[in-house]
């Protein structure tokens, strides 16, 4: 590890002099030799950093996103040239050129921040062996010695001595629980944030191989933290700790507000967005815009989320246009002209009311009505005699026809014979 940092001895000077003026901030409100002092200037060296990578952070984003599209085609491209390993690193390029993809896109930030990780552990190693370093001078290096954080010295590991640690006016076991304690939380926020992402922000309409390589990650990133962190000084442990847990939070806040297109946080988003849609007819801001603007682009493309949110708003009555924007659609329009009031949806079928069995007894036949309808177009009394003789001779027409349709005969019956064979 000395080596390797040793490699970056170039950066050292200007991450000490970033500490050191942290320190002068820091040093005037809780003391210059105190662990706050300088513990605060190295969680704030951190936060600079990282405000700096978040460019970066947004384009490991977009090229981890592009990598998860791109894993149905890579594995085509494996098993039609299994055999020949340069025409598949051909194909392979070929397909990073025409979608624009770079795979070394989505390790930049930890590529960029590699150089501050080993120039801070090289920093700390030679206050810890009480050597100059940067612009940290022989004041400032008295200072940094005396520093505790929780009791255990900034340069002292979970490794030394402990000689070299009562060196450094501390014992031991206060060195080892706190390393121990911080080595734990470096960890678990590790995992937590590598299985946050597999569980939430994955697209599982897309199985691929990625997956299953992140999924390994998860488990394997912890345990090198591990392995590694007890040769790692106190003050590296902060570091490092500090920006696991900032990686965990910006990360949260990536998943909730701009999730993965088929992933469980897109389903929770979407939710969330057309609820407020619905309640208020619009979108808030210029993401919520962005994202509807994307769904509407899509067209069938649509994964299942999306094309629940669609319908969810239709059926609110509302409609997405290609620019983002919500508007109410026609047919709640046309609803709200006829009844004069205001509807939350699309105006609903009518379905008829069941009838008892005694009500369908009672209700007049079609042929009732008709004949009813009939019998009311004709005058109630007949002008003429001729007329009288003509209603009455229909009406025993009528009367010979409805019994000879109806099979009833009068008088007895007589007996079928039996068939022949």
């Amino acid at each position: 590890m000395d080596t390797i940092a040793s490699l970056f001895s170039f950066i050292t000077t200007p991450v000490s002099w970033v500490i050191v003026q942290f320190h002068s901030v820091y040093g005037a409100v809780f003391g210059p030799d105190t662990g706050w002092a300088w513990g605060l200037s190295i969680v704030s060296l951190v936060i600079l950093i990282r405000i700096c990578l978040i460019p970066l952070f947004v384009k490991q984003i977009k090229a981890t996103r592009a990598m998860q599209t791109l894993q149905p085609e890579m594995k085509k491209i494996q098993e039609r040239y299994k055999n020949d390993r340069q025409r598949q690193s051909e194909e392979m390029m070929k397909l990073y050129k025409e979608t624009g993809t770079n795979p070394l896109s989505s390790c930049l930030p930890i590529l960029a921040q590699s150089p501050f990780f080993f120039a801070l552990y090289h920093v700390l190693n030679s206050i810890a062996s009480n050597d100059t370093i940067g612009v940290i001078n022989e004041r400032l290096l008295e200072s940094a010695q005396k520093a505790h954080i929780f009791g255990a010295p900034l340069a002292a590991k979970f490794t030394d001595s402990s000689e070299k640690v009562a060196a450094l006016n501390s014992s031991l076991t206060d060195v080892r629980v706190v390393t121990a304690i911080m080595i734990v939380l470096m960890s678990l926020s590790q995992f937590y944030t590598q299985r946050q992402l597999m569980t939430k922000n994955v697209d599982t309409t897309v199985k691929t191989p990625f997956m299953q390589q992140q999924k390994m990650l998860m488990y394997v990133f912890p345990i090198i933290f591990a392995v590694f962190g007890i040769n790692f000084p106190v003050g590296v442990l902060v570091y490092w700790l500090t920006t696991n847990v900032w990686t965990m939070g910006q990360q949260m806040y990536i998943i909730h507000n701009n999730p993965t297109p088929g992933s469980k946080a897109q389903a929770a988003y979407l939710e969330r967005l057309s609820k407020h849609v619905a309640r208020n007819g619009k979108t808030r801001n210029r993401r919520e815009r962005a994202i509807v603007k994307a769904i509407v682009a899509k067209g069938r493309d649509r994964n299942e989320y999306e094309r629940k949110f669609i319908n969810g708003l239709n059926k609110a009555g509302l409609a997405a246009q290609s620019d983002g924007t919500v508007i109410k659609s026609e047919a709640t329009a046309a609803a709200q002209a006829e009844d004069g009031a205001p509807t939350t949806g699309a105006p609903k079928r009518q379905q008829p009311k069941r009838q008892t069995k005694a009500q369908r007894q009672s209700a007049p036949t079609k042929a009732d009505e008709r004949t009813s309808l009939t019998k009311s177009d004709e005058p109630e009394s007949a002008s003429t005699p001729a007329a009288a003789a003509k209603k009455g001779s229909a009406k025993s027409a009528g009367s010979t026809r409805s019994r000879a349709q109806s099979g009833q005969r009068k008088g007895p019956q007589r007996p079928k014979s039996p068939s022949k064979k």
